[in-house]
């Protein structure tokens, strides 16, 4: 019978550990970059756009969640590999975030930030193909992340729409 070597990731303390960290590091990140200022507050927003005082219940929600979907899909993957391809994602994911707060409220140039939120998005819904097969709970958990992002797009899009060109 051959006896496999216990894994790293295998330990809750972990991948908790480091899921906590990214996410916090993301959101640090996102609401460093982030300013309400004139430039933000002259744009055109559509009607259907959530209140300003939503965004951020709604992002620690979200990352909270995505932590948590971390943290499962992590547990789930049989080895060091597939760990490492959670890791990839996670992180891949957090770098779209945080470049598309960059584009969008420090640069200015939410046409750009549309060209992001696409790469974001995809990022996501790789995440979660990923995922599934390994935990549907970690699935099911990035759910809202990929709604949200969808959400973020499709606001980010429309305010483009309404007052571009950019540049």
């Amino acid at each position: 019978m051959k006896v496999r070597a216990p894994v790293l990731h295998r330990a809750w303390g972990l991948p908790i550990g480091l899921a906590a960290i990214a996410a916090l590091g993301v959101a640090v990140m996102g609401a460093t970059i982030t300013e309400v200022d004139p430039w933000y507050r002259g744009l055109t927003q559509p009607r259907w756009a959530l209140p300003e005082a939503t965004d951020g219940l709604a992002w620690t929600a979200v990352y909270l969640v995505t932590a948590w979907a971390a943290v499962h899909g992590w547990r789930a993957v049989p080895d060091q590999s597939g760990a490492e391809w959670m890791i990839g994602l996670f992180a891949l994911s957090g770098f779209f975030n945080v470049t598309w707060s960059l584009l969008f409220f420090h640069v200015h140039r939410p046409d750009w930030a549309v060209i992001d939120a696409v790469a974001w998005w995809v990022s996501v819904a790789a995440w979660i193909y990923v995922v599934w097969p390994r935990s549907v709970v970690a699935g099911l958990l990035l759910l809202p992340y990929l709604g949200w992002v969808t959400y973020a797009g499709y606001l980010t899009m429309t305010i483009v729409r309404l007052n571009g060109p950019f540049g």
